[in-house]
């Protein structure tokens, strides 16, 4: 890509120094610049990596972008901006040649749902043969290749050069889990999404946002993000049934499909069906109606299943097509997970973190319990504690309950469980500040018959412990090795 291209490419700005005419790469991590490189530094929660730069010099860098003059020889160029991460985004699409361009591509925001409605898309067009990618949570999967992640949104150009890596595998399509911190925080610049789906808005990340109407602002700008370029076909898909979905209708001047069960919609389930094993469903739709096998539970998971359908109907695939292959769909990882069916008692992992989705949940599964329902829960450190008492007491819906911390960072681990404790609706209860003890506990407290949910943390690998260091960490393998002690048996991978 030829330097002075993107230079110009910048208006407000000062330059310095020497540059290279030409890079191939852009890297906000000065471990990977080199000579091809531009290096971006920035200013992060607790580092900031303009105090690398004499490390990338050393390592060949010739092009830096900064936020402030940093001494540097004369060979090396520097350009000065104000955001260095916008202009990163900018730079990292232009090198790249625009890859969302080349793929159809659908961002899904909303509090609860975006890892299971887009790993659903991602499923869909799996089951349809068709070539295509996913990135969020449970990290970037291309086709049946799954590279593990970091962060639901991931920074602009590691974002960028996943879409590089699904073209160069042949993906034709991708699904992205939009988070408000990523939008907020500028990551999805430059991204040109086709389908845009907002699952429900309920109350989450007010440690960052500090409002619901901050929240609610951030997940509208993917909407708003749409455009007004009426050349290039792009479809808002809405739930219908949330009270939110009314100003997200207001923000983007895109057409806006919608999905529902209790409202009138586009698309709507009719007769529904229910086992442990799956869903069965009545899809009314703009084109008539189609029969939905699903291999997910819950009505959440009916709500996710249409917004996918939509998703799809929008981006220009046949109804019939893909109703007909949803039930061959293989299950979200972590999501309403059921743990070897071979087991006397039902374990389930599940992500919901939130007052709504642990509601959801147990909505989801109290139909299915044969004997008692034991439900884990963790309180996360250093987030919004004003939900854990709803939390303690939406988790007594339980017959016994179990609090443990939720990747307490700095926080005491007591002083999760305590304000989780703070909700207790009966005495049924018990607290650990360890997770692992709290699963085995909860395993060993189980009877054949007895359904054990343990949420919070889905297929989560880590624990986040004091000053962020990750500790490994499975609920799912902890909460299998447990009742494979108790009741005997194997795990089958």
């Amino acid at each position: 890509m030829d330097v002075k291209e993107l230079i110009d490419s910048i208006k407000a700005k000062k330059i310095y120094g020497d540059f290279p005419t030409a890079v191939t790469n852009i890297t906000t991590d000065s471990r990977e610049a080199d000579a091809s490189s531009i290096f971006v530094a920035s200013v992060g929660y607790t580092v900031d990596s303009h105090r690398f730069i004499p490390d990338v010099i050393e390592q060949g860098c010739r092009f830096i972008v900064t936020d402030h003059y940093v001494e540097t020889p004369p060979h090396i160029g520097q350009v000065v901006v104000k955001d260095t991460l916008r202009t990163a985004s900018l730079f990292a699409h232009k090198i790249f040649n625009d890859p969302s361009a080349r793929l159809t591509t659908y961002g899904i925001t909303g509090t609860n749902g975006k890892t299971s409605v887009a790993t659903m898309i991602h499923h869909l067009h799996r089951a349809l043969h068709i070539s295509s990618a996913y990135l969020g949570t449970n990290g970037l999967q291309i086709d049946e290749q799954v590279t593990k992640g970091a962060n639901s949104t991931p920074e602009t150009v590691t974002l960028v050069k996943s879409m590089v890596k699904a073209l160069d595998a042949g993906a034709a399509a991708m699904s992205f889990e939009v988070s408000s911190h990523g939008l907020v925080l500028g990551r999805l610049n430059g991204v040109q999404f086709d389908v845009a789906v907002f699952t429900n808005l309920t109350q989450d990340h007010l440690d960052f946002h500090g409002t619901m109407k901050d929240y609610g602002f951030a997940k509208s700008l993917l909407f708003s993000q749409l455009g007004h370029d009426f050349t290039q076909p792009k479809y808002a898909v809405l739930n219908g049934d949330d009270a939110f979905t009314e100003q997200l209708s207001s923000v983007t001047s895109r057409e806006v499909i919608t999905y529902g069960i209790n409202k009138p919609a586009d698309f709507m389930a009719e007769n529904v069906k229910t086992t442990l094993h799956g869903t069965a469903f009545d899809l009314l739709t703009p084109e008539g109606r189609f029969h939905v096998e699903s291999p997910y539970l819950g009505t959440f998971n009916i709500y996710n299943m249409m917004a996918a359908i939509a998703a799809l109907f929008a981006a220009g695939h046949q109804l019939e097509t893909i109703c007909s292959v949803t039930g061959e769909l293989p299950p979200v990882e972590g999501r309403l997970e059921v743990l070897d069916r071979n087991l006397p008692i039902d374990l389930i992992i599940d992500y919901a973190h939130t007052p709504d989705g642990m509601n959801k949940l147990i909505d989801a599964v109290q139909p299915f319990v044969k004997g008692r329902l034991i439900f884990l829960v963790g309180m996360a450190g250093e987030r919004d504690l004003s939900k854990a008492a709803e939390m303690g007491a939406i988790a007594c819906r339980a017959d016994y309950v179990i609090f443990t911390p939720d990747n307490p960072a700095n926080d005491e681990p007591k002083k999760l469980t305590d304000a989780l404790e703070a909700g207790v609706t009966h005495q049924n209860y018990i607290s650990f500040e360890d997770r692992k003890e709290g699963i085995i506990h909860a395993i060993a407290s189980a009877e054949p018959g007895d359904m054990v949910v343990l949420a919070s943390k889905g297929r989560e690998p880590y624990q986040i412990m004091k000053n962020y260091v990750k500790v490994p960490h499975r609920d799912d393998l902890i909460g299998l090795e447990a009742a494979y002690n108790k009741f005997g048996g194997r795990h089958e991978n």
